[in-house]
């Protein structure tokens, strides 16, 4: 027998509250129910520059934007801060001098997600066969599985991360929620269709298809901790990356830095469920369900280029071999490499784009 899920837990176990919503003019939606520390509403009208989410457990809050200044305060994993103003500081650190004030001092980017252009969104009535890809489109949604003891807390699912949406439900709440389908673990957990925007196939649209194969080629720079696409000798786009750590070794069996050399991109995912595999509501485990845009190059060890919702520290070293970037220039490579990926592909395999990583 399904237990039905109270009120009370329900505003508990979920990252943002169907039940209480309040408009932020020019930004999108905020909830006005929900208990985020250090986000109130007189501060509401003084955001100038957006929001932060904090991706790690703990961060600190300094006096002056320089990591010798005094503490004042510390914020932990999934609070929201209003950022004030971006400060790029001569005190650094050298790679990444970005800090961004906030209300009682400063906190560094590292390990703060920008949430731009929140949206809840209008659920659609059906879902075709293959599934359909979806983005979050909040700072964060708990999902929920629904097992013979009711409905239970599993991941919790971050802004901009992508998902399979295999299905539509009546949720806890009795609103409607998407069934999505974890393809690493290959079971179901249902989250509030509002939370996520389902991809129309035109944004997966190839770019440059009329480019010849041979022509097109991807370097990266483990010095600079840039990445370059080329088509035909003509730089397309240039961006800071994140490469491995080469000093963590070996990490569950896989070195850590990533590998130099020439490679081509193989298989393609649009959507892959990164980390240990386990099946958890720990947001501290090492889980990442929906890593974005993920384009493999080295399958036998898993290194991949991959949109990244857990840092933004770009232009420093910060994965276990694979290159992090932004979620929306992973998805630019996704769709401009080949092998050329279909709407419908869970995992498109195929010789593709060259890559040279030195």
């Amino acid at each position: 027998m399904t237990r039905n899920v109270t009120r009370r837990e329900f505003l508990q176990l979920g990252g943002l509250a169907l039940g209480s919503l309040a408009t932020w003019p020019a930004r999108g939606w905020l909830p006005s129910g929900n208990k985020f520390s250090g986000f109130s509403a007189e501060a509401l009208g003084a955001v100038t520059y957006g929001l932060g989410r904090v991706t790690i457990s703990e961060i600190g809050i300094y006096r002056q934007p320089n990591l010798e200044s005094e503490k004042v305060g510390f914020r932990r994993r999934d609070e929201l801060l209003n950022l004030l103003d971006a400060v790029h500081s001569p005190f650094g650190p050298p790679l990444n001098p970005r800090w961004y004030r906030i209300s009682g001092g400063f906190v560094h980017s590292a390990y703060l997600q920008r949430v731009e252009n929140l949206q809840l969104n209008r659920p659609v009535s059906t879902i075709v066969n293959f599934g359909r890809l979806g983005e979050i489109t909040v700072p964060f949604t708990q999902s929920l599985r629904l097992t013979k003891q009711g409905w239970e807390p599993v991941y919790r699912l971050y802004f901009q991360s992508v998902h399979w949406i295999t299905g539509i439900d009546d949720g806890p709440d009795g609103e409607p929620w998407y069934r999505l389908t974890d393809e690493l673990l290959h079971l179901d957990y249902h989250v509030p269709a509002v939370h996520v925007r389902p991809i129309h196939s035109a944004e997966l649209q190839p770019i440059s298809p009329e480019v010849p194969e041979g022509k097109k080629w991807v370097e990266v720079s483990l010095v600079d901790q840039t990445l370059t696409a080329f088509e035909d000798g003509q730089v397309v786009m240039e961006t800071q990356v994140s490469t491995g750590l080469p000093g963590l070794g070996v990490v569950r069996g896989i070195p850590t830095e990533t590998p130099r050399g020439r490679f081509n991109i193989d298989p393609k995912m649009p959507s892959k469920h990164m980390g240990d595999g386990r099946l958890t509501a720990d947001p501290e485990a090492y889980e990442l369900p929906g890593v974005p845009w993920v384009s493999f190059f080295e399958f036998t060890t898993g290194v991949a280029f991959h949109g990244t919702y857990w840092h933004d520290n770009f232009g420093s070293r910060m994965s276990h071999g694979c290159v992090n970037m932004r979620p929306e220039e992973a998805k630019w490579l996704y769709r401009w490499s080949t092998p050329v990926a279909r709407p419908s592909d869970w995992n498109r395999m195929g010789y593709g784009t060259r890559v040279d990583v030195y």
